[in-house]
């Protein structure tokens, strides 16, 4: 199996390593990622600039491309033009901080992966919770597992199907609490975050802003990724990016728009 790693933390984050290291033992892994840290830019591309890439020594004797571009510029770029072969899977992380909710749509996680969806890949974006103490490695085992039987399963199972390939998106909880209860297949939340904006001065005595908060919990027997999250659970959430509002494409024709 030929796998294709990436991220939004920059390609030396120890959630990246782990990812690698975990998925070495599924096949063939090329690490193509940011050189820094691109959290929250979305699917953000470059357009106005060049991007350069640049071959890296990850620190244990292997190479990846570090590329001067986003989460979404690296898997292009990766696809395009810097890999020998198409990868039969694209994993993006191990991402510091959830990714839940709507909060899908700020990140360059799930972004990355989209990505690799775009262009036809079964994709998995993978995220753990921030801690004190930060298990990458054992969420980057927990994600091998679930891809080894994403990839196994077959294509009709792991929705790997022509032009609808499958996009994951993968949760893990603090594992230094102790384990999961399991895993959950559950939709995405239309929760976000209770963002607040913290008001400061700098030392100069200018004001500047800090954006803040936590993610809205779910009603009572709701389900959903933050349900099931803050229950324990690994969460397992299909991804699409059809934003069509399906439901109401009738009602807005019936408006009778005119020019």
């Amino acid at each position: 199996m030929r796998i294709l790693v990436t991220n939004d933390d920059g390609i030396m984050a120890p959630g990246l390593l782990a990812l690698r290291r975990a998925l070495a033992e599924l096949g063939e892994v090329t690490v193509v990622a940011p050189t820094v840290a691109q959290s929250a830019v979305g699917h953000a591309i470059t357009l106005t600039e060049p991007i350069r890439v640049h071959r890296m020594n990850l620190g244990d004797g292997l190479w990846g491309y570090g590329v001067q571009g986003s989460p979404a510029d690296s898997v292009k770029l990766a696809l395009l033009e810097l890999l020998p072969e198409r990868p039969d899977i694209v994993a993006s992380g191990v991402n510091l901080g959830t990714n839940l909710g709507v909060n899908v749509l700020y990140s360059g996680t799930v972004a990355a992966a989209a990505e690799g969806a775009f262009f036809g890949l079964p994709s998995v974006a993978v995220s753990i919770e921030d801690s004190d103490v930060v298990d990458f490695d054992g969420a980057a085992r927990i994600a091998r597992r679930l891809i080894e039987q994403m990839m196994t399963d077959g294509p009709d199972r792991s929705g790997a199907r022509p032009g609808e390939p499958v996009l994951l998106n993968i949760n893990v909880p603090d594992l230094t609490s102790g384990e999961p209860k399991g895993v959950k297949v559950v939709p995405q939340s239309m929760k976000g975050f209770s963002e607040r904006w913290e008001r400061r001065t700098d030392p100069r005595g200018r004001t500047y802003y800090w954006i803040t908060g936590d993610h809205d919990r779910e009603d009572q027997g709701i389900n959903s990724d933050i349900a099931a999250f803050y229950e324990g659970y690994v969460t397992v959430t299909p991804l699409a990016f059809d934003l069509t509002d399906h439901d109401r494409v009738a009602d807005v024709r019936g408006w009778d728009l005119t020019l």
